[in-house]
């Protein structure tokens, strides 16, 4: 905004002297609430402070030439109007020519205004936004423990997790099929195809060995596929029956087949119920041999490679991926979607139990909060420069007089009370150099 457009006092670009006071301070059309009471406020210590000036003046004409008592009221008067006058005319140095005349060292902020932006800049950054400050402000406000408190209200965490599952159904609704895709083209596929597969694959197989998480998997395989032949008798046989000789009677191929689909399910009952079955000990082995092929052997590697490429080669990857999104989606969506649901009981669990800790833990919040003041520092550190030079550019923004009713506007008030207190002291340095002289 400027400032010759928009003011609306005469004083805003010169000034009239000491009795600017009661129509002085500049007030900006459209300025907000704020700036329309600080500018009263201006006025009022302006009419307070040439009231007092008027005072002094009035008193000293009306004793002057006069002895005895009221010779020391003349003295104090005359000192008082001296004070005044001079204590008006430093304040209103700082912004404006007093009485429009271009006296060297006046209108300080509207000449030396880009330095004053460059010196509040330096001392913000020295002052607010070093690392000690910063970070023992942040310690001292303790902000791990006002969560702690805060969260271990019911109401709050049931809120943090509401607006959590809204923030997160919102994003979860944002990502498109197309997003997927080219995650999956640009980013997946031609990271798997630069990653070695072999060595992954190989050193699972052999934890999983050496753990034998894998037993659980073979046997849940054994039960569903005994379950299956119990189940599926006519469909055994019709597929051994497939590969009996043409020339065979049916009835020996009946036979036939019905004693192998009963060994079979005996054969595969047997490996089910005996952990130490033969059947078992080979499949180990081989399990073994094949992590140690995945992890060693040249031929083996170079197979699980061109495997993996032939794969990743196929369309029905992105599909895949596309697929197994959605499918995620969906059922994140309608859980978190259900106040009820699995996904929000457990995220409400969680921060209950996150709450209790900090307010139960002295150690965690003292952790938490040290966390706190080192993403602060690191902040201001990386940042600090771009946050104070948000002064310095915007001061270089406004042209002088701009400058000089913002700041006028905000400190003009107090500096009133630099013309009442000159005045009121100046009347009584006056008194008491007018005693000394009597006295002399």
């Amino acid at each position: 905004m400027s400032a010759t457009s928009t003011s609306t006092s005469p004083s805003h670009g010169r000034s009239n002297g000491p009795s600017d006071g009661p129509s002085a301070g500049p007030v900006t059309r459209g300025a907000p609430d704020a700036d329309l009471h600080r500018a009263r406020a201006l006025r009022r210590m302006r009419a307070v402070a040439l009231g007092l000036l008027l005072l002094a003046a009035t008193v000293y004409v009306a004793t002057h030439g006069q002895d005895g008592f009221w010779g020391y009221v003349n003295a104090g008067a005359e000192a008082s109007m001296v004070g005044a006058i001079a204590d008006w005319f430093a304040v209103t140095a700082l912004f404006r020519h007093p009485l429009g005349l271009p006296i060297p060292h006046t209108a300080l902020i509207p000449r030396r205004k880009d330095e004053l932006g460059r010196g509040l800049e330096e001392f913000v950054g020295e002052n607010f936004l070093s690392e000690p400050v910063v970070r023992e402000r942040v310690l001292a406000a303790g902000p791990a423990g006002r969560v702690g408190d805060w969260l271990v209200q019911p109401q709050h965490a049931a809120r943090v997790v509401e607006e959590a599952a809204e923030l997160v159904s919102t994003a979860l609704g944002k990502v498109r099929d197309e997003h997927v895709r080219s995650l999956v083209e640009d980013a997946l596929v031609p990271r798997f195809r630069e990653e070695p597969i072999s060595p992954l694959l190989g050193n699972l197989l052999a934890e999983a060995m050496r753990d034998d998480l894998h037993h659980g998997l073979v046997d849940l395989v054994l039960e569903e596929l005994h379950g299956w032949l119990l189940d599926n008798p006519d469909t055994v046989t019709e597929v051994i029956g497939e590969r009996a000789p043409w020339w065979a009677p049916t009835s020996i191929n009946e036979r036939v087949t019905g004693r192998i689909h009963l060994e079979l399910v005996r054969w595969v009952a047997d490996i089910r119920d005996q952990p130490r079955h033969r059947a078992r000990l080979a499949l180990d082995s081989m399990l073994r041999q094949l992590a140690e092929d995945l992890l060693h052997d040249t031929d083996t590697r170079a197979r699980t490679e061109a495997l993996k490429d032939r794969l990743l080669d196929r369309p029905q990857v992105i599909a895949t991926g596309i697929a197994l999104w959605d499918a995620l989606r969906r059922a994140l969506e309608g859980s978190l979607a259900d106040p009820d649901g699995a996904v929000r009981l457990r995220m409400r669990t969680e921060v209950e139990r996150f709450a209790r800790r900090l307010v139960e833990e002295p150690e965690l919040r003292e952790r938490l909060d040290g966390l706190v003041a080192d993403a602060a520092v690191y902040a201001i550190e990386r940042y600090g420069a771009e946050l104070t030079q948000v002064i310095t550019q915007t001061i270089e923004r406004w042209d002088g007089k701009e400058a000089a009713r913002r700041i006028e506007l905000h400190v003009g008030r107090d500096l009133q009370f630099i013309r009442i207190n000159g005045t009121i002291v100046g009347g009584l340095v006056g008194v008491l150099i007018h005693a000394v002289a009597e006295v002399l």
